[in-house]
C-alpha cells in the first residue's frame, strides 16, 4: 500500500475501494466469472493491474488472493 500512497494521494483508498467493489461483484455473482483453475475464479480490477482470486462455495466466496498481474501465477496457485 505504501508504494501506491506515494504516486498520488489518496490512490490507496481507490485502490481498496477497487478490491471492494470486486469482491462484492464476486459474492453476488460468483459464477459470472470463468473458471481459470480447477475451482478457482479471477475478477479483473478496472483501474489497477490488479487480479483478485477466488473460490465460490454454496453462501460465500474465498478470497485467495489479490494479486498484480505481472507476478508469477504458480504463488496465487499454490493457495489454491
Amino acid at each position: 500500500m505504501r508504494g501506491i500512497e506515494t504516486k498520488r494521494i489518496g490512490l490507496a483508498l481507490e485502490f481498496i475501494a477497487e478490491i471492494d467493489r470486486c469482491v462484492s461483484l464476486a459474492s453476488k455473482h460468483p459464477l459470472q466469472f470463468a473458471v481459470v483453475r480447477e475451482e478457482v475464479r479471477r475478477v479483473v480490477t478496472h483501474r489497477f493491474s490488479y487480479r483478485v482470486y477466488f473460490r465460490a462455495e454454496e453462501h460465500r466466496i474465498v478470497v485467495l488472493a489479490v494479486f498484480h498481474s505481472g507476478r508469477y501465477p504458480a504463488i496465487w496457485q499454490a493457495r489454491a
